[in-house]
């Protein structure tokens, strides 16, 4: 499996925007405002446009307004916009008939 920095990205970004929900009420206006440009600056380096736009909108609601319960909605829809980002893994059902049949995958194993 080779490494995708893309989803390295995407998943340093979810982190981000994670810590900042996590931490609301105890980041002062300043500090909350200095996390959410650093994510929009992330996301316009690599063509996340729809992140980056939130990103900017939210700095400028804190600009504004400070915090309030705005901010969590934003959080919110910058997680939706990484996770639709993310790249989605193929899923390879697993056939009963097979994983309850030992003789059979054995067979394959030896050939």
């Amino acid at each position: 499996m080779r490494h995708d920095p893309m989803f390295s990205i995407l998943t340093d970004l979810m982190r981000r925007v994670d810590g900042l929900a996590n931490q609301r009420g105890h980041l002062s206006v300043p500090r909350l405002q200095d996390e959410v440009d650093q994510i929009r600056h992330i996301a316009r380096a690599f063509h996340l446009d729809t992140l980056e736009g939130l990103a900017a909108t939210l700095a400028s609601a804190l600009s504004l307004h400070g915090l309030g319960p705005v901010v969590l909605s934003y959080l919110d829809l910058m997680r939706d916009a990484i996770a639709d980002d993310m790249p989605t893994a193929d899923i390879v059902p697993i056939l009963p008939s097979l994983a309850t049949a030992p003789g059979i995958i054995a067979t394959s194993l030896r050939a």
